[in-house]
């Protein structure tokens, strides 16, 4: 008899270092601590998060890698517990799986073998910062990574924000910590004085800082610090 697949649960993980119980529901907890399978980017980094909401040895519970390029005999590896019928959660690094992350490959795997897919309640970076911005919320997208060269990068700032001004539709991005800075005086530099920026950083943590300002107001005052800071970019017009 062939067994009932088991669920591909995905599973948000803390955007900072506070405790999983600040930010996760207790049914999503206790929905984590009843698997014993996981599939995550960094072993490591899944046995950190896992150590901090269950009292089983970690070593004990089943954890393979999600790669970044993965041909079909990796993707039946990952699934195979799932055929099984043994449940299996997607971790992210931080938020929600495939939300500006990967795994969105072994996700369509999953539906077109009928495993059921089951997204977790959790934070979510993209939509937390949406939600704070008073930009609009009924039409937005989100962009991932800008070019890292400046030309291209001003570029594509002016084509965001055209379409926030011509599809009146709010426009995100993200940048590597490092370069958060940078980011925001090229947006300085490059918008358009009515444009409205939004910088929403470290958010759900205690050093949450979120910021609203149209362009002329931003170049008036202080710049923030935002160095290393995880951080999402929005632009909207008025």
């Amino acid at each position: 008899m062939t067994a009932v697949p088991g669920k591909l649960i995905l599973i948000p993980v803390p955007l900072g270092t506070m405790p999983a119980a600040d930010c996760l529901p207790a049914p999503v907890l206790a929905t984590v601590r009843s698997l014993q399978h996981f599939i995550a980017e960094s072993a490591k980094t899944a046995r950190a998060f896992l150590k901090t909401i269950t009292s089983r040895p970690v070593s004990e519970l089943s954890i393979h890698k999600l790669r970044e390029s993965m041909d079909k005999a990796d993707i039946d590896r990952l699934l195979a517990p799932l055929q099984a019928g043994h449940s299996v959660g997607l971790l992210s690094e931080a938020g929600m799986p495939c939300i500006a992350d990967p795994g969105q490959i072994l996700v369509r795997a999953a539906h077109e073998r009928g495993i059921r897919v089951e997204p977790l309640v959790g934070p979510t970076a993209i939509v937390l910062a949406l939600a704070a911005s008073g930009l609009i919320g009924q039409r937005f997208a989100f962009h991932g990574y800008l070019p890292v060269k400046e030309e291209p990068l001003r570029s594509a700032i002016e084509i965001l924000e055209r379409n926030a001004l011509e599809h009146h539709a709010t426009q995100i991005m993200i940048e590597a910590p490092y370069r958060n800075d940078r980011l925001l005086k090229i947006l300085m530099a490059t918008c358009r004085p009515a444009t409205r920026v939004v910088v929403a950083a470290d958010l759900t943590l205690p050093s949450e800082t979120i910021l609203a300002k149209t362009v002329e107001r931003w170049r008036k005052e202080p710049m923030p610090a935002l160095d290393r800071r995880p951080a999402v970019f929005l632009i909207g017009i008025d």
